[in-house]
């Protein structure tokens, strides 16, 4: 066990190590620098901030200098907002993108499971074609449509709920619901196939055949072996969602990292691109090895060997 995660700690550093090399090499085939195209300063006060952040150097020099900074921990100032550091702008912008997006996976996931559920038990049932309806519907059309249409009728029409803005809880409500559609959509269609899968197992007939409560088979056996491909399918949404979903954070004006992060590409801010990249892998990687750990404790029969493989 312990080898194991020694092992994947190398391979999740040498996995960021080459997505900010990438990412750093990516920025430098954008056209222009973070101060081309203001009209506000000359051509000199332009070479001057260029060779006051070093980018007039060579890009080798450059990403040296980056890298050095970065194993300090400093991530670096923006450009746009001189004087702020990169950590502070991400710490301000990830609350309101973790607020909504954790609303929105948490919502989604227990309706999604609970759809997914009682459509693989009452399957070829009204509600199971109910069910498969609504999580084809959730998967076909871009939460955006429907954040768009639950902003226009809930939030103007009818007057429940504010239609955008930040300026309470409230405002938090309709952001969330428009995340939790496309998980809710997943996870119904993912538990639901693995779920018929599974109930057409030998040992399900045979604890069946034990008198064992359906309940207890249901939960026990069925859902828990279901789980599994949910989980994988999971990480990697919840990972988008938490960390900012740009088009839901424009539509309902939400300060968020993804707002950020859109904008800071929009004029070259360097610096706060490559730290809202950096951040966002970072959770990727930890979290998708978070999920390798839990698929033990989910399915007994998955354990890891002492050599660090899995079994």
């Amino acid at each position: 066990m312990g080898r194991y995660i020694i092992t994947r700690c190398i391979y999740m550093l040498a996995a960021l190590f080459v997505i900010i090399s990438l990412t750093f090499l990516l920025m430098q085939l954008l056209p222009g620098t973070p101060f081309s195209g203001v009209e506000e300063l000359t051509e000199h006060q332009i070479e001057q901030l260029n060779a006051k952040y070093g980018l007039d150097q060579p890009v080798p020099i450059q990403y040296l200098k980056y890298f050095a900074n970065l194993l300090q921990g400093d991530l670096g100032e923006s450009f746009k907002y001189q004087g702020r550091d990169v950590t502070t702008i991400i710490a301000e912008r990830i609350g309101p993108s973790a607020l909504i997006g954790a609303q929105g996976l948490i919502f989604g996931t227990v309706v999604g499971l609970f759809l997914g559920i009682v459509s693989a038990v009452r399957h070829n049932s009204i509600f199971d074609y109910g069910a498969v309806f609504l999580a084809v519907l959730g998967m076909s059309v871009p939460s955006f449509v429907f954040a768009a249409l639950l902003q226009y009728y809930v939030g103007v029409k009818l007057g429940w709920l504010p239609p955008a803005l930040w300026e309470g809880y409230a405002n938090t409500i309709l952001p969330s619901i428009s995340l939790s559609v496309l998980v809710m959509a997943t996870v119904a269609r993912y538990i639901r196939t693995e779920m018929l899968e599974v109930l057409g197992q030998d040992y399900v007939m045979t604890a069946e055949a034990k008198g064992l409560k359906g309940s207890t088979v249901l939960f026990r056996h069925v859902v828990r072996n279901a789980l599994i491909p949910v989980l994988t399918m999971l990480a990697p949404l919840a990972v988008g969602i938490i960390t900012g979903t740009l088009v839901i954070e424009k539509i309902f004006a939400v300060p968020g990292i993804g707002e950020q992060f859109t904008s800071s590409i929009l004029i070259n801010d360097y610096s706060v691109i490559m730290g809202i990249t950096i951040f966002y892998s970072a959770i990727f990687i930890v979290t998708i090895f978070i999920v390798d750990l839990l698929y033990g404790i989910v399915d007994p029969r998955i354990r890891l060997s002492k050599g660090g493989n899995r079994e």
